[in-house]
């Protein structure tokens, strides 16, 4: 059980926003071609992709940065890069997350790219652009002042060494000092299996392989490779250590006393990026002045998310807030949304395999009807997206005056309610647009309608989709309701 729930949840959504962090790494770009494999070549016994589309996305440290700016944290990526057409496209995308970069061009070596080639569902061939190994002295003195120059302005380090050549010992311990001389917390995503280039850093974040590397102990004898990281607090002159165990979840391990925080139970489809986001969520939790125990718990409930996705996908802050409790879910506000923002939880709700429900309506003066039809419509799938008429097209519909509330104070009403997943205010006079542009796997309307009436019946049914129509409590609606206060009134 993580302690004082009600304050970190707090913590997560409003002061998350204002946390600065440095992510110091071997920046990457990921790319992708896919596309279907339908022949053999005639020149060679090698598969032939007919290419449908590319795509790319950031990886290595970056792929950490990506976490902490999709938690909400100001990040800035510093990093090699080589001055060509891949650091562009890596930079542009970084950006377009809100991540600031301070690239240092190191002439000669390449922007580290992986092009993957998947045929259908396969990958077929993965080509590599890169020169790994250590760098001229120029460029790490340029690196080191452009990091002394930002550390002041940030609340947490990250080194996020993926062992391709920036990370080197005095680039390590130039940040370390000058860090830790300003209180400032340094997590360390080791490769190296020397870790004293990491030393006094305030914590390191090896995996089961890289802790058994360094220590020389077997991944099999669990007990005698924790205590080998143990004494390693001591030796390196850390805080503590954390290692990620895989399904024994995460420790935090200091001189004397080791806290397991155990593996959520999750089905798991995909492990990679799941050690960047455990440090870019313990990194936060740490500069947000947390118990390294409470972080770890946070970090450990992170991990569980993204292991349930396909890919290197980064954590969102409203699943990390869902992943706290069953009971705790969005902060109204925040699930109250923009047609952009609903449609990318709903790609993010897809990945996870999640079953999408839509229902719509004015909900002006919320009654128990409404809540009848909104709790029946959860039965069916995962997630329910309520979208409501704005105050223009209510009064169209039900007369000048009407709305009796306000779209955004019904709009936070509705998001209030726990079976309601997101809240979504729509202009045009039908949701039909909405309804298509997020393909819900149900529609919900209450009894009055029939399927034949209900706007985006068609269109749902056309991707295989179902429309039901749910039984709805007699004797309460707005209108009644509204007669009872004039009612009321003249009495």
């Amino acid at each position: 059980m993580i302690e004082q729930l009600p304050e970190l949840i707090q913590e997560i959504e409003h002061r998350w926003a204002s946390r600065r962090i440095l992510v110091i790494g071997d920046v990457m770009l990921d790319k992708y071609i896919s596309g279907e494999v339908r022949r053999i070549s005639p020149e060679a016994p090698v598969p032939v992709v007919h290419v449908s589309h590319e795509t790319q996305q950031p990886g290595g440290a970056a792929n950490v940065a990506m976490n902490l700016a999709h938690l909400g944290a100001q990040t800035t990526l510093i990093g090699f890069t080589g001055g060509d057409n891949n650091e562009g496209l890596l930079a542009e995308c970084l950006r377009s997350n809100g991540i600031s970069t301070q690239f240092v061009v190191s002439l000669g070596y390449p922007t580290i790219t992986k092009l993957r080639i998947i045929g259908g569902r396969q990958q077929m061939l993965r080509l590599d652009s890169e020169r790994i190994g250590p760098r001229g002295a120029d460029d790490y003195e340029q690196l080191i002042d452009c990091i002394l120059g930002h550390l002041a302005a940030c609340d947490a380090v990250v080194l996020s060494d993926y062992a391709k050549g920036v990370l080197a010992p005095e680039v390590c311990q130039a940040t370390i000092q000058a860090a830790r001389t300003r209180d400032i917390p340094v997590i360390v995503d080791p490769k190296s299996a020397d870790f004293t280039r990491y030393r006094r850093a305030t914590t390191i974040c090896p995996n089961l392989g890289e802790l058994s590397t360094a220590t020389g102990r077997d991944t099999h004898d669990l007990k005698t490779l924790l205590d080998a990281a143990e004494a390693m607090v001591t030796s390196l002159d850390i805080e503590f250590l954390t290692a990620t165990l895989s399904e024994n979840g995460i420790a935090l391990l200091r001189p004397g006393n080791c806290f397991l925080a155990p593996a959520v139970a999750r089905q798991v489809f995909d492990v990679s990026g799941a050690g960047d986001t455990v440090v870019a969520v313990l990194a936060l939790g740490l500069a947000s002045g947390l118990k390294p125990e409470t972080s770890v718990q946070l970090a450990n409930l992170a991990a569980g998310v993204v292991v349930g996705k396909v890919g290197t996908v980064p954590i969102q802050k409203h699943e990390l807030l869902a992943a706290l409790s069953p009971e705790v879910v969005l902060h109204s506000e925040d699930k109250v949304v923009a047609r952009a923002e609903l449609l990318t939880r709903v790609a993010q709700w897809r990945k996870n395999g999640e079953r999408v429900v839509f229902t719509n309506g004015c909900f002006d003066l919320l009654h128990v009807g409404h809540i009848s039809v909104l709790e029946q419509s959860r039965r069916f799938g995962d997630r329910l997206i309520v979208a409501i008429n704005n105050d223009a097209s209510v009064s169209g519909l039900k007369g000048p005056n009407r709305p009796i509330v306000g779209e955004k104070e019904r709009a936070r009403i509705l998001a209030a309610l726990a079976a309601v997943d997101a809240v979504v205010v729509f202009d045009e006079p039908t949701p039909l647009e909405l309804i298509v542009a997020t393909q819900p796997d149900v529609i919900v309307k209450g009894g009055d309608y029939d399927v034949e009436t209900v706007v985006g019946a068609h269109e749902v049914q056309s991707w295989g989709g179902q429309v039901k129509i749910v039984p709805i409590v007699e004797g309460f609606s707005t209108s009644r309701l509204i007669e009872k206060g004039r009612q009321a009134v003249c009495t």
